[in-house]
């Protein structure tokens, strides 16, 4: 077992059950085939991450930038760990690539070294993050730090599953969330995002 941590979307724990199960999340344009082993994460929790979270690229599901994590930036990230076996967790890395699962990843290296590059991708590099109730705690990012790549603007519908996602996961109001998000991104401002994350109001 290991501990899959989620800084992006996948906090959000119904758009990640696509990635398990098969299906086409909320706000997303793809469908995700699932894992072999669709079963459900065995435990959750919210996580913090040294380092920060950037947006970079051009997602084609989102329609703007995606979320890496750094773990050289300076402050702390905000996360969610899910409980997986090791093939849902590499079932999991293949589809962030838009790949059919099927393979196991060797994760031999990156529990040695702590970082370890099995492919070139955007989402190919594995971080080892330490360990908790005895299981190793693994995310994967791009091979590039922050400095190294253009920043640019994530999707209204993106910041809106981060949202989520960490409402869900570390229980945080809408103004916390979008403090947190507009330190990250210099092409949303506090209030834009406040007002995305915000509860609408119940019709009457």
């Amino acid at each position: 077992m290991v501990w899959y941590v989620s800084y992006g979307s996948n906090m959000h724990a119904e758009r990640f059950a696509c990635y398990l199960t098969g299906g086409t999340p909320v706000g997303a344009t793809r469908c995700y085939p699932g894992c072999r082993d669709g079963s459900p994460p065995v435990d959750t929790r919210a996580l913090e991450l040294p380092g920060g979270i950037y947006f970079a690229t051009h997602s084609p599901v989102w329609l703007g930038g995606r979320a890496f994590y750094d773990p050289g930036l300076p402050g702390t990230t905000s996360a969610r760990g899910y409980l997986v076996t090791a093939p849902q967790f590499a079932d999991v890395a293949e589809q962030e690539m838009y790949r059919e699962p099927g393979a196991d990843l060797d994760l031999t290296a990156v529990l040695a070294d702590g970082r370890h590059a099995f492919g070139p991708g955007r989402y190919e590099t594995l971080l080892h993050l330490g360990e908790h109730d005895g299981h190793p705690a693994l995310t994967f990012t791009a091979p590039w730090s922050a400095a190294d790549v253009e920043h640019t603007a994530p999707s209204a519908a993106y910041l809106r599953m981060l949202g989520s996602g960490l409402a869900e996961a570390h229980g945080w109001t809408a103004g916390r969330i979008a403090a947190y998000l507009a330190r990250r991104t210099p092409f949303w401002t506090a209030a834009d995002i406040a007002a995305l994350v915000s509860p609408s109001p119940p019709r009457r």
